[in-house]
């Protein structure tokens, strides 16, 4: 798959109050693409935020008014509906404990809650349990094309 050079600038992964992990960035990238270009939208500027337990539960306290722990917070910033854009925060010890908790690799469960926040940002919903099995079918779909796994 050819992937637009400009694209490679518009996705980026930052670290906020966690350790930094090796992940195969380019990898994600070309992963992350193709889940967009199969939902028939195009990217635009795309943050993947890793972080701590305390720093996402604070930004879901403060935005969200919600006084749980969670493993993703999506902020969508599209403008348009075929160009997306946002935020993505992902509490890497979530993805840890869930990863442990259902028996699958760290990278596995990474990708599962990558793919479910481009999911958001393209327009699916998790708030209804009809909403919620499309996203897990979704999700597992594109779980299948994630190579380096």
């Amino acid at each position: 798959m050819k992937i637009p050079a400009e694209f490679y600038q518009s996705v980026e992964f930052h670290f906020e109050d966690c350790e930094k992990f090796p992940f195969p960035e380019e990898k994600f990238r070309e992963w992350i693409f193709f889940i967009i270009e199969k939902e028939e939208k195009k990217p635009g500027v795309l943050n993947f935020i890793f972080c701590s337990d305390d720093y996402l539960h604070k930004m879901n306290v403060d935005y969200l008014e919600h006084d749980t722990l969670t493993d993703i917070i999506t902020f969508d910033y599209s403008k348009d509906f075929l160009n997306i854009s946002g935020d993505i925060f992902i509490s890497v010890e979530r993805v840890i404990e869930n990863a442990d908790k259902f028996k699958l690799e760290f990278l596995y469960e990474l990708c599962r809650v990558i793919a479910h926040g481009v999911l958001h940002i393209t327009g699916y919903g998790d708030k209804h349990p009809d909403e919620i099995a499309v996203m897990r079918n979704k999700e597992d779909h594109y779980l299948r094309y994630a190579e380096f796994l």
